[in-house]
């Protein structure tokens, strides 16, 4: 198949580039940097000649509020539009558990109007939910500190590796659509302040993790259920004890 991935040359588009060429699949790592703009639209129609699977892992590069609603509403519009004209056969999207669960942070709930945009498209779909990467835990920590505190909420928290992120994207991509949401979490369920406590241990950081339950993740408070997945996931391979020892080498 011609598969078109957008974000293509980021760390999850690289790694599930990777992976279907692997397959013997045609790849198409689609970016600004290969002459394609998902926010003017330039260079969609050309990009998307021929391809059977859009996979969507592009992210906005900003955060605030309203900038990254704009992002994702404006590209999804574009992308779909394109890939109407294009027959494209199946529009996957990544996503994060937790998009309709937490209307307090911008960021997740522009993530939401990238999803209903792609449910109300007639392309079939697969949105691939997955929890938060072990590669954000330190910048979890890092915007939670104050000082040599850093204040972390005890709710449940169950990241993944983005290696295991990619290799799901893989499998979803080759398979039939879905038309619904299919969720990814990592092996082990802890407290968010817990996995904090053990990403600093591992890099030898003094910084003091404290529990609080009215800490802040991107602007809204936590519950057991905000980051955490619903029954039967799809679980990743990696524990994350694991991913830490590849950062003590």
């Amino acid at each position: 198949m011609k598969i078109v991935i957008i974000g293509g040359t980021g760390l999850i588009g690289t790694k599930v580039a990777d992976m279907l060429r692997e397959k013997g699949h045609d790849v198409l790592q689609a970016s600004t940097r290969t002459g394609v703009n998902i926010i003017t639209g330039e260079g969609l129609n050309a990009a998307f000649s021929g391809a059977d699977v859009v996979v969507d892992v592009a992210n906005s590069p900003s955060f605030e509020d309203r900038a990254v609603l704009a992002f994702f509403k404006t590209s999804s519009r574009n992308l779909l539009a394109a890939e109407t004209v294009a027959r494209v056969r199946h529009h996957v999207a990544l996503s994060i558990v937790g998009t309709d669960r937490l209307p307090d942070c911008g960021y997740f709930r522009a993530k939401l109007a990238q999803e209903n945009l792609i449910r109300r498209s007639t392309i079939p779909y697969t949105i691939l939910r997955a929890t938060q990467f072990f590669e954000f835990v330190g910048g979890i920590v890092a915007t939670s500190t104050d000082g040599e505190i850093a204040r972390l909420s005890p709710a449940l928290f169950q990241p993944v590796a983005s290696d295991d992120v990619a290799a799901a994207l893989a499998d979803v991509t080759l398979a039939d659509p879905t038309n619904g949401v299919v969720e990814l979490a990592g092996p082990e369920r802890l407290s968010l302040d817990e996995f904090g406590r053990r990403y600093l241990a591992a890099i030898k950081d003094p910084r003091k993790v404290v529990a609080d339950i009215h800490a802040r993740y991107f602007g809204a408070e936590l519950d057991d259920r905000s980051l955490t997945p619903g029954d039967n996931p799809r679980l990743g391979a990696i524990p994350f004890g694991d991913w830490l020892a590849t950062l003590r080498k």
